[in-house]
């Protein structure tokens, strides 16, 4: 009994440590964000604080030799593309998964196919892609060759997650509802949709965050237009100034938003999967 307690201890004090190595750079970020401006970079302890930064990452502070983060184009050049990547893997994702259900001749030469794009190093990649377009003529851009590779990396992800989800899932289901008369598309639209839904998020909050953050793969095909990753990279390449640290806290914040979206649309889908039930079975008695 006591060699038990003894063991719980050291398990909690190592759950302790991961959580402060997993939290803490956050932490230091977010205090450091907070010093006062306009001039200098980081600085601790802090000696005044101060919400500067914050108004200089969204451009209301007053003028100072800190140049401001290129938060216009690059930031929406950024978000588009992680929505195109998003919509795409999250689709051919779910498609790739959807033909696992059953064996086929090949599949598992498909599956280390398909999960190759997530293995394979992004400079590799990359590189791979920016020599493949110059030798046959492409322009190189972020909505083209970049957009291409984000598809490979991320898709990989995406389907994994749906094929962990159709490996859970029980046909019966499907099978009872074609038994009492359903057509195979209100099928799929009311009991097979609703029950993959939550993998479906997980596949597209994988692909929008692995896509806005990919920096290796578009440093070598996103052309002359850059992605926020590569525009913050070459601002602070050479000294790192405190609106990184705000704007990395923004960036954190909007993050757990998205988790926060992505709960109520999971207690949304569990609330209509039930309500949908109850309609299919009132429609066939």
């Amino acid at each position: 009994m006591q060699q038990l307690t003894s063991l719980r201890w050291v398990l909690a004090f190592y759950a302790f440590l991961f959580i402060a190595f997993l939290y803490g750079p956050f932490v230091v970020m977010g205090i450091l964000s907070f010093q006062q401006g306009p001039e200098g970079g980081p600085q601790f302890p802090i000696i005044e604080w101060s919400t500067f930064w914050y108004q200089h990452v969204i451009g209301v502070a007053p003028v100072s030799r800190i140049a401001p983060l290129p938060l216009g184009e690059a930031l929406v050049r950024s978000l588009t593309l992680a929505f195109a990547t998003m919509v795409v893997s999250t689709l051919l994702g779910t498609l790739t998964a959807q033909a696992f259900r059953r064996k086929f001749k090949g599949s598992g030469f498909v599956f280390y196919l398909v999960v190759l794009g997530m293995m394979v190093p992004g400079v590799l990649l990359g590189l791979g892609m920016a020599l493949v377009s110059s030798q046959m003529g492409i322009e190189r851009n972020w909505w083209s060759t970049a957009f291409v590779l984000h598809v490979v990396y991320t898709f990989p992800f995406a389907f994994l997650v749906m094929l962990a989800i159709f490996n859970r899932f029980d046909s019966s289901v499907e099978e009872a509802a074609w038994a009492l008369g359903v057509s195979p598309t209100r099928t799929f639209r009311k009991v097979t949709f609703p029950i993959i839904f939550p993998g479906i998020l997980s596949s597209m909050l994988f692909a929008f965050t692995l896509s806005y953050d990919e920096f290796p793969r578009t440093l070598f095909t996103g052309g002359a237009d850059v992605t926020m990753p590569i525009a913050i990279y070459g601002t602070f390449a050479v000294e790192i100034h405190p609106n990184l640290f705000a704007f990395g806290v923004l960036t954190t914040l909007f993050s757990f938003a998205l988790l926060s979206v992505y709960a109520v649309l999971m207690a949304l889908s569990a609330r209509r999967f039930s309500s949908d039930a109850s309609g299919i079975q009132e429609d066939v008695a």
